[in-house]
This record gives C-alpha cells, sequence and structure tokens, in this order.
C-alpha cells in the first residue's frame, strides 16, 4: 500500500517562509506527477502547484512568485517552499502523488496525505 505523509505545517506571520515535505512510501517504483493543494475553512480544495517526474511545475496565479514546488525522485518526496506567506494562504495543505507504478507494475491513480495545517497569522 502507498501512503503520503506531510510534514513541515505550522503558524507564521505574514511576510514568512515555511517548508513542506510529503514523503510517499511503499513499493513504488515511480510517480507521474506530485503535487500541493489547499482547503481553506469554507472553501474547496484548490490546485496550489504540481511538478511532473521531468520536473516541468505548475503553479497557481495566487502564488506565483512566492511558491516553489520541487521533487526528489529518488526519495519518492516533493516539496513546497512558501515565501512570503499572507493570511490568505491560511489552509490545510495536502499533498498528492498521481500515477503510481509500483515495483510489481501495478498502476495507481492518485493518492492522497493526510493534510498539514499552515496558519498565516500575527
Amino acid at each position: 500500500q502507498v501512503q503520503l505523509v506531510e510534514s513541515g505545517g505550522g503558524l507564521v506571520q505574514p511576510g514568512g517562509s515555511l517548508r513542506l515535505s510529503c514523503a510517499a512510501s511503499g513499493s513504488i517504483f515511480s510517480i507521474n506527477t506530485m503535487g500541493w493543494y489547499r482547503q481553506a475553512p469554507g472553501k474547496e480544495r484548490e490546485l496550489v502547484a504540481v511538478i511532473s517526474r521531468s520536473g516541468s511545475t505548475t503553479d497557481a496565479n495566487s502564488v506565483k512568485g512566492r511558491f516553489t514546488i520541487s521533487r526528489d525522485n529518488a526519495k519518492n518526496t516533493v516539496y513546497l517552499q512558501m515565501n512570503s506567506l499572507k493570511p490568505e494562504d491560511t489552509a490545510v495543505y495536502y499533498c498528492n502523488a498521481e500515477g503510481i507504478r509500483t515495483m510489481t507494475l501495478y498502476n495507481i491513480r492518485e493518492v492522497w496525505g493526510q493534510g498539514t495545517l499552515v496558519t498565516v497569522s500575527s
């Protein structure tokens, strides 16, 4: 079974920075795309950033220029460096992996992490 575990969330002041990590574990051969989504109170879950295995990235307009997504394929880990944080960035951030191929070449469409809370407040 493949699992995603996030870490790095917490409380930060406006203008501050946080670095989120998400490690995929299990019998994994490869992961096509990994990404970060977030859900603010009373809002629907939205895309923050995604990154392909080759390193191609897509960022939401609301975070472009402030957040940077990266990944380490050897560790099956994705990161989100968040700078110049704003109160509107407050949300539960969820890690996502899509197009997972297991060591037995079994394909798993998508797996979600449990979420980590990021609070931006004075």
